[in-house]
């Protein structure tokens, strides 16, 4: 049985990236090392913070749910405290997860899953 995450990504800025994976530890280390596309949005701004996610073992509900978070305005987002519920400081629930680069170190802490 294979976890997939739908999570939310932001910078110093507070530009909001959603994305799904069922890798969320690969994932985020793709996003800070760069190795995603050239050019692309997350390179581009800089978006490497991970604020929220959601896990569920259904890859179409992970697919889904994060059609219906992208197709919302920012404003909606925060406004129904999808974030600040789950992580009022807006905190890098990653922190700890990797070493001074990008190398991954373990698991995710399931303590600070958003549900």
């Amino acid at each position: 049985m294979s976890d997939y995450f739908v999570y939310i990504l932001t910078n110093r800025s507070g530009t909001l990236y959603t994305g799904m994976t069922n890798d969320l530890a690969r994932r985020l280390a793709e996003h800070r090392g760069n190795v995603t596309t050239p050019g692309s949005f997350t390179s581009r701004y800089r978006i490497t913070r991970l604020v929220y996610f959601e896990e569920t073992s259904d890859a179409m509900a992970a697919i889904e749910r994060e059609k219906q978070i992208k197709g919302w305005l920012r404003k909606k987002k925060l406004d129904l405290d999808l974030i600040a519920s789950a992580n009022p400081l807006w905190r890098d629930l990653s922190e700890g997860w990797f070493d001074s680069g990008s190398e991954w170190q373990g698991s995710p802490d399931s303590s600070l899953r958003s549900e």
